[in-house]
Protein backbone atom coordinates (compact mmCIF):
# COMPACT_ATOMS: atom_id res chain seq x y z
CA UNK A 1 0.00 0.00 0.00
CA UNK A 2 1.44 3.79 -0.73
CA UNK A 3 0.67 5.79 2.01
CA UNK A 4 2.74 8.42 4.00
CA UNK A 5 4.35 9.59 0.95
CA UNK A 6 7.32 12.38 1.45
CA UNK A 7 7.52 13.13 -1.26
CA UNK A 8 3.60 15.47 -1.67
CA UNK A 9 4.70 16.31 -5.30
CA UNK A 10 3.62 12.51 -6.56
CA UNK A 11 0.33 12.05 -7.09
CA UNK A 12 -1.96 10.28 -4.97
CA UNK A 13 -3.51 7.21 -6.56
CA UNK A 14 -7.10 7.35 -6.34
CA UNK A 15 -10.08 4.98 -6.72
CA UNK A 16 -13.89 5.94 -7.11
CA UNK A 17 -16.47 3.85 -5.63
CA UNK A 18 -19.97 4.54 -6.91
CA UNK A 19 -21.21 6.36 -10.05
CA UNK A 20 -24.30 8.18 -9.36
CA UNK A 21 -24.73 11.54 -10.11
CA UNK A 22 -22.10 12.63 -7.35
CA UNK A 23 -19.86 9.53 -7.67
CA UNK A 24 -19.33 10.80 -11.27
CA UNK A 25 -18.90 14.66 -10.48
CA UNK A 26 -16.16 13.68 -7.64
CA UNK A 27 -14.04 11.24 -10.63
CA UNK A 28 -13.88 13.91 -12.82
CA UNK A 29 -13.05 16.15 -10.51
CA UNK A 30 -10.13 13.96 -9.64
CA UNK A 31 -9.01 13.92 -12.68
CA UNK A 32 -8.76 17.58 -13.18
CA UNK A 33 -6.29 18.13 -10.20
CA UNK A 34 -2.83 17.80 -10.37
CA UNK A 35 -2.07 16.37 -7.00
CA UNK A 36 -4.58 12.96 -7.80
CA UNK A 37 -4.16 10.21 -10.43
CA UNK A 38 -7.46 8.46 -10.81
CA UNK A 39 -6.66 4.75 -11.21
CA UNK A 40 -9.80 3.11 -10.94
CA UNK A 41 -13.48 3.50 -10.75
CA UNK A 42 -15.91 0.83 -9.26
CA UNK A 43 -19.79 0.04 -9.59
CA UNK A 44 -21.74 -2.62 -9.55
CA UNK A 45 -23.18 -1.68 -13.40
CA UNK A 46 -19.85 -0.20 -14.35
CA UNK A 47 -19.10 -2.93 -16.68
CA UNK A 48 -21.96 -1.79 -19.20
CA UNK A 49 -21.78 2.16 -18.48
CA UNK A 50 -21.13 4.61 -20.83
CA UNK A 51 -18.81 7.36 -18.89
CA UNK A 52 -17.71 10.61 -19.78
CA UNK A 53 -14.39 11.04 -22.00
CA UNK A 54 -12.46 11.71 -19.44
CA UNK A 55 -13.41 8.39 -17.69
CA UNK A 56 -13.84 5.93 -20.31
CA UNK A 57 -10.12 4.43 -20.15
CA UNK A 58 -9.95 4.17 -16.42
CA UNK A 59 -9.74 1.05 -14.85
CA UNK A 60 -13.02 -0.90 -14.10
CA UNK A 61 -14.33 -2.99 -11.23
CA UNK A 62 -17.83 -4.06 -10.23
CA UNK A 63 -16.50 -5.20 -6.97
CA UNK A 64 -15.40 -3.28 -4.36
CA UNK A 65 -13.29 -5.57 -1.90
CA UNK A 66 -11.66 -6.63 -5.78
CA UNK A 67 -10.81 -2.96 -6.26
CA UNK A 68 -9.53 -1.98 -3.24
CA UNK A 69 -7.03 -5.35 -3.14
CA UNK A 70 -5.62 -5.48 -6.79
CA UNK A 71 -5.17 -1.45 -6.98
CA UNK A 72 -3.99 -0.88 -3.65
CA UNK A 73 -5.34 3.00 -3.96
CA UNK A 74 -3.56 5.76 -1.91
CA UNK A 75 -6.84 7.33 -1.50
CA UNK A 76 -10.81 6.42 -2.03
CA UNK A 77 -13.83 8.00 -2.69
CA UNK A 78 -17.02 6.39 -1.21
CA UNK A 79 -20.49 7.91 -3.25
CA UNK A 80 -22.47 4.60 -2.36
CA UNK A 81 -25.66 4.43 -0.99
CA UNK A 82 -25.56 5.45 2.89
CA UNK A 83 -25.65 1.42 3.89
CA UNK A 84 -22.36 0.88 2.61
CA UNK A 85 -20.25 3.71 4.16
CA UNK A 86 -19.84 2.58 6.97
CA UNK A 87 -18.05 -0.72 6.00
CA UNK A 88 -16.66 0.26 3.01
CA UNK A 89 -15.13 3.54 4.64
CA UNK A 90 -13.37 1.25 7.74
CA UNK A 91 -12.46 -1.42 5.25
CA UNK A 92 -10.40 1.84 3.28
CA UNK A 93 -8.58 2.71 6.01
CA UNK A 94 -7.58 -0.76 7.39
CA UNK A 95 -6.27 -1.09 4.51
CA UNK A 96 -3.72 1.68 4.79
CA UNK A 97 -5.89 4.24 2.19
CA UNK A 98 -7.71 7.60 3.09
CA UNK A 99 -10.93 8.12 2.71
CA UNK A 100 -13.40 10.56 1.29
CA UNK A 101 -17.54 9.44 1.96
CA UNK A 102 -20.52 11.44 0.60
CA UNK A 103 -23.08 12.39 3.58
CA UNK A 104 -24.72 11.06 5.53
CA UNK A 105 -21.36 9.70 6.59
CA UNK A 106 -23.29 6.22 7.90
CA UNK A 107 -26.97 5.39 8.84
CA UNK A 108 -25.87 5.50 12.78
CA UNK A 109 -24.40 7.51 15.54
CA UNK A 110 -22.73 4.14 16.07
CA UNK A 111 -21.24 3.64 12.72
CA UNK A 112 -20.33 7.17 12.65
CA UNK A 113 -18.33 6.87 16.03
CA UNK A 114 -16.61 3.82 14.67
CA UNK A 115 -15.56 5.44 11.63
CA UNK A 116 -13.95 8.09 13.63
CA UNK A 117 -12.57 5.82 15.84
CA UNK A 118 -10.62 3.65 13.04
CA UNK A 119 -9.40 6.82 11.76
CA UNK A 120 -7.85 7.87 15.21
CA UNK A 121 -6.47 4.26 15.05
CA UNK A 122 -4.73 4.45 11.55
CA UNK A 123 -4.59 7.61 11.30
CA UNK A 124 -5.84 7.99 8.14
CA UNK A 125 -7.69 11.01 6.96
CA UNK A 126 -11.31 10.69 6.67
CA UNK A 127 -13.17 13.41 4.95
CA UNK A 128 -17.04 14.00 4.65
CA UNK A 129 -18.67 15.47 1.94
CA UNK A 130 -20.63 18.32 3.07
CA UNK A 131 -20.87 20.36 -0.32
CA UNK A 132 -22.14 23.80 1.71
CA UNK A 133 -19.05 23.89 3.42
CA UNK A 134 -16.92 24.70 0.50
CA UNK A 135 -19.66 26.95 -1.23
CA UNK A 136 -18.96 30.74 -1.30
CA UNK A 137 -22.64 31.28 -1.30
CA UNK A 138 -23.34 29.47 2.13
CA UNK A 139 -20.25 30.65 3.77
CA UNK A 140 -21.12 34.20 3.31
CA UNK A 141 -25.02 33.26 4.26
CA UNK A 142 -23.13 32.05 7.15
CA UNK A 143 -20.74 34.78 7.83
CA UNK A 144 -23.59 37.08 8.14
CA UNK A 145 -25.89 35.42 10.09
CA UNK A 146 -23.31 35.12 12.69
CA UNK A 147 -23.64 38.94 12.71
CA UNK A 148 -27.70 39.03 13.56
CA UNK A 149 -27.29 38.45 17.39
CA UNK A 150 -29.04 36.12 18.93
CA UNK A 151 -31.31 33.85 19.29
CA UNK A 152 -31.26 32.86 15.18
CA UNK A 153 -34.38 31.44 13.49
CA UNK A 154 -32.75 29.25 10.41
CA UNK A 155 -35.64 27.98 8.21
CA UNK A 156 -34.84 25.77 5.17
CA UNK A 157 -35.80 23.42 3.01
CA UNK A 158 -34.98 21.17 0.07
CA UNK A 159 -38.56 20.00 -2.14
CA UNK A 160 -38.13 17.88 -5.07
CA UNK A 161 -41.50 17.97 -7.41
CA UNK A 162 -39.09 14.56 -8.52
CA UNK A 163 -40.17 12.38 -12.12
CA UNK A 164 -38.79 10.28 -14.32
CA UNK A 165 -35.45 8.79 -13.07
CA UNK A 166 -35.20 11.35 -10.18
CA UNK A 167 -38.04 9.52 -8.63
CA UNK A 168 -36.88 6.04 -9.36
CA UNK A 169 -33.54 7.70 -7.99
CA UNK A 170 -35.22 8.79 -4.80
CA UNK A 171 -37.15 5.82 -4.43
CA UNK A 172 -34.39 3.19 -4.73
CA UNK A 173 -32.52 6.26 -2.03
CA UNK A 174 -35.40 5.39 0.67
CA UNK A 175 -34.84 1.85 0.80
CA UNK A 176 -31.33 3.16 2.53
CA UNK A 177 -32.53 6.24 4.39
CA UNK A 178 -35.26 8.27 5.01
CA UNK A 179 -35.59 11.76 3.09
CA UNK A 180 -34.59 14.31 6.44
CA UNK A 181 -31.84 12.22 7.50
CA UNK A 182 -30.27 12.14 3.94
CA UNK A 183 -29.85 15.92 2.93
CA UNK A 184 -30.76 17.00 6.56
CA UNK A 185 -27.02 16.58 7.62
CA UNK A 186 -25.82 19.55 5.43
CA UNK A 187 -28.67 22.10 7.22
CA UNK A 188 -28.19 20.92 10.29
CA UNK A 189 -24.77 21.23 10.04
CA UNK A 190 -25.37 24.63 8.88
CA UNK A 191 -27.24 25.57 11.43
CA UNK A 192 -24.56 24.28 14.16
CA UNK A 193 -21.96 26.73 12.64
CA UNK A 194 -24.66 29.41 12.60
CA UNK A 195 -25.36 29.40 16.64
CA UNK A 196 -21.96 27.60 17.66
CA UNK A 197 -24.74 26.10 20.10
CA UNK A 198 -25.41 22.96 21.40
CA UNK A 199 -28.82 21.15 19.68
CA UNK A 200 -30.79 19.98 22.72
CA UNK A 201 -34.17 18.72 21.49
CA UNK A 202 -35.40 17.72 18.17
CA UNK A 203 -39.04 17.21 17.23
CA UNK A 204 -40.20 15.55 13.67
CA UNK A 205 -43.57 14.97 11.52
CA UNK A 206 -43.78 13.17 8.25
CA UNK A 207 -46.12 11.96 5.86
CA UNK A 208 -46.54 8.96 3.18
CA UNK A 209 -47.88 10.36 0.00
CA UNK A 210 -47.32 7.71 -2.47
CA UNK A 211 -48.06 3.83 -2.09
CA UNK A 212 -44.93 3.22 -4.48
CA UNK A 213 -42.76 3.32 -0.93
CA UNK A 214 -42.72 0.45 1.68
CA UNK A 215 -45.47 1.33 4.39
CA UNK A 216 -42.99 2.17 7.43
CA UNK A 217 -41.06 4.90 4.68
CA UNK A 218 -42.44 8.60 4.19
CA UNK A 219 -41.55 10.75 1.74
CA UNK A 220 -42.38 14.38 2.96
CA UNK A 221 -40.72 15.24 6.51
CA UNK A 222 -39.45 18.52 8.97
CA UNK A 223 -37.73 18.60 11.56
CA UNK A 224 -37.62 21.16 14.11
CA UNK A 225 -34.70 21.70 16.14
CA UNK A 226 -34.03 23.68 19.56
CA UNK A 227 -30.62 25.03 20.36
CA UNK A 228 -29.37 25.93 24.05
CA UNK A 229 -29.44 29.39 23.43
CA UNK A 230 -32.94 29.93 22.27
CA UNK A 231 -32.44 29.38 18.48
CA UNK A 232 -34.65 27.46 16.77
CA UNK A 233 -34.44 25.69 13.69
CA UNK A 234 -36.90 24.21 10.64
CA UNK A 235 -35.97 21.71 8.13
CA UNK A 236 -38.48 20.27 5.45
CA UNK A 237 -38.26 17.77 2.74
CA UNK A 238 -40.14 16.64 0.01
CA UNK A 239 -39.33 13.99 -2.99
CA UNK A 240 -41.94 12.52 -5.53
CA UNK A 241 -44.29 13.27 -8.22
CA UNK A 242 -46.92 14.84 -6.20
CA UNK A 243 -44.42 17.52 -4.58
CA UNK A 244 -45.53 21.29 -5.35
CA UNK A 245 -43.36 23.62 -7.13
CA UNK A 246 -44.33 26.59 -4.90
CA UNK A 247 -41.97 27.72 -2.19
CA UNK A 248 -39.64 24.70 -2.36
CA UNK A 249 -36.84 26.67 -1.87
CA UNK A 250 -36.03 28.43 0.92
CA UNK A 251 -32.69 29.57 2.83
CA UNK A 252 -33.30 32.17 5.42
CA UNK A 253 -31.74 33.01 8.80
CA UNK A 254 -32.93 35.51 10.78
CA UNK A 255 -32.27 37.39 14.43
CA UNK A 256 -32.99 40.63 16.10
CA UNK A 257 -30.63 42.72 13.64
CA UNK A 258 -32.30 41.62 10.94
CA UNK A 259 -32.35 38.55 8.05
CA UNK A 260 -30.12 36.99 4.95
CA UNK A 261 -31.48 34.58 2.65
CA UNK A 262 -30.65 33.08 -0.40
CA UNK A 263 -32.27 33.48 -3.53
CA UNK A 264 -32.18 32.35 -6.89
CA UNK A 265 -34.38 32.87 -10.17
CA UNK A 266 -34.52 29.48 -11.06
CA UNK A 267 -37.69 29.20 -8.91
CA UNK A 268 -40.12 29.49 -11.85
CA UNK A 269 -42.99 27.09 -13.23
CA UNK A 270 -41.37 25.10 -15.80
CA UNK A 271 -43.85 22.33 -15.03
CA UNK A 272 -46.99 24.97 -16.25
CA UNK A 273 -45.01 25.53 -19.44
CA UNK A 274 -45.00 21.90 -20.22
CA UNK A 275 -41.63 20.95 -19.60
CA UNK A 276 -40.57 17.33 -19.63
CA UNK A 277 -38.95 18.11 -16.09
CA UNK A 278 -38.95 20.41 -13.25
CA UNK A 279 -37.13 23.01 -11.61
CA UNK A 280 -37.59 21.59 -8.26
CA UNK A 281 -36.62 17.83 -9.17
CA UNK A 282 -32.90 19.45 -10.57
CA UNK A 283 -30.61 19.18 -7.45
CA UNK A 284 -28.12 21.52 -9.70
CA UNK A 285 -31.26 23.91 -8.62
CA UNK A 286 -30.71 23.45 -4.83
CA UNK A 287 -26.70 24.03 -4.55
CA UNK A 288 -26.53 27.27 -6.97
CA UNK A 289 -27.48 30.69 -6.32
CA UNK A 290 -28.72 33.88 -7.97
CA UNK A 291 -28.17 36.08 -4.79
CA UNK A 292 -28.03 37.19 -1.28
CA UNK A 293 -30.57 39.24 0.45
CA UNK A 294 -29.31 41.27 3.70
CA UNK A 295 -32.14 42.32 5.23
CA UNK A 296 -31.84 45.32 8.31
CA UNK A 297 -33.45 45.47 11.24
CA UNK A 298 -32.70 48.66 12.65
CA UNK A 299 -35.74 51.48 12.31
CA UNK A 300 -36.39 55.44 11.96
CA UNK A 301 -38.01 57.43 14.77
CA UNK A 302 -41.15 56.79 12.69
CA UNK A 303 -40.82 53.04 12.65
CA UNK A 304 -39.59 53.18 9.34
CA UNK A 305 -37.00 50.88 8.21
CA UNK A 306 -33.53 52.98 8.30
CA UNK A 307 -31.72 51.06 5.35
CA UNK A 308 -32.83 48.90 2.25
CA UNK A 309 -32.08 45.67 1.77
CA UNK A 310 -28.71 44.97 0.47
CA UNK A 311 -28.57 42.61 -2.53
CA UNK A 312 -25.39 40.80 -2.97
CA UNK A 313 -24.65 39.09 -6.57
CA UNK A 314 -23.16 35.60 -6.52
CA UNK A 315 -23.96 34.93 -10.59
CA UNK A 316 -19.66 34.30 -10.71
CA UNK A 317 -20.07 31.26 -8.17
CA UNK A 318 -19.13 27.96 -8.65
CA UNK A 319 -21.14 25.24 -10.41
CA UNK A 320 -21.77 21.68 -8.90
CA UNK A 321 -19.18 20.00 -10.58
CA UNK A 322 -16.72 22.82 -9.48
CA UNK A 323 -18.09 22.63 -6.30
CA UNK A 324 -17.31 18.45 -5.88
CA UNK A 325 -13.63 19.88 -7.51
CA UNK A 326 -13.50 22.09 -4.50
CA UNK A 327 -14.28 18.90 -2.06
CA UNK A 328 -11.50 17.20 -3.97
CA UNK A 329 -9.12 19.59 -3.28
CA UNK A 330 -9.93 20.55 0.11
CA UNK A 331 -9.62 16.26 0.78
CA UNK A 332 -6.19 16.65 -0.91
CA UNK A 333 -5.60 19.75 1.60
CA UNK A 334 -6.32 17.41 4.52
CA UNK A 335 -4.27 14.60 3.28
CA UNK A 336 -1.08 16.73 2.92
CA UNK A 337 -1.85 17.97 6.35
CA UNK A 338 -1.69 15.01 8.22
CA UNK A 339 -3.61 15.51 11.00
CA UNK A 340 -7.31 14.25 11.74
CA UNK A 341 -9.50 17.66 11.99
CA UNK A 342 -11.62 15.84 14.94
CA UNK A 343 -13.76 19.53 15.14
CA UNK A 344 -15.00 18.55 11.77
CA UNK A 345 -15.80 15.13 12.31
CA UNK A 346 -17.47 15.79 15.58
CA UNK A 347 -19.77 18.18 13.68
CA UNK A 348 -20.42 15.77 11.46
CA UNK A 349 -21.15 13.08 13.66
CA UNK A 350 -23.33 15.89 15.83
CA UNK A 351 -25.49 16.46 12.56
CA UNK A 352 -26.19 13.22 11.87
CA UNK A 353 -27.20 12.56 15.62
CA UNK A 354 -30.28 15.01 15.00
CA UNK A 355 -31.28 14.13 11.96
CA UNK A 356 -31.59 9.98 12.97
CA UNK A 357 -33.36 11.51 16.00
CA UNK A 358 -35.65 13.72 13.82
CA UNK A 359 -36.33 10.50 11.98
CA UNK A 360 -37.25 8.62 15.32
CA UNK A 361 -39.51 11.52 16.63
CA UNK A 362 -41.39 10.93 13.19
CA UNK A 363 -41.18 7.26 13.67
CA UNK A 364 -42.28 7.18 17.54
CA UNK A 365 -44.77 10.32 17.15
CA UNK A 366 -42.76 12.21 19.72
CA UNK A 367 -40.22 14.66 20.47
CA UNK A 368 -36.57 13.30 21.28
CA UNK A 369 -34.31 15.55 23.68
CA UNK A 370 -31.07 14.74 22.35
Amino acid sequence: MQQNRSNQSAPLRVLAVGLGHMGISHAQAITRIDGFELVGICSRSVLGMELPPELSSIARFNDFDDALDRLKPDAVIISTYPDTHADFAIKVMRAGAHVFVEKPMARSVEEAERMVSVARETRRTIYIGYILRVHPSWRELIRRGKELGKPLVMRMNINQQSIGDSWTWHKNLMKSLSPVVDCGVHYIDVMCELTGAKPVRVHGIGARLSNEIAEDQYNYGQLQVTFDDGSIGWYEVGWGPMMSEVAYFVKDVVGPKGAVSITMTEQGDAAAQGASTTASSDILNHVKTSALRIHHSELNPDNSLKHADEIIKMADEPDHDALCELEQRAFLDAIRAGAIDMRDLTAAVDSLRVVLAADQSIRTRRHIDL
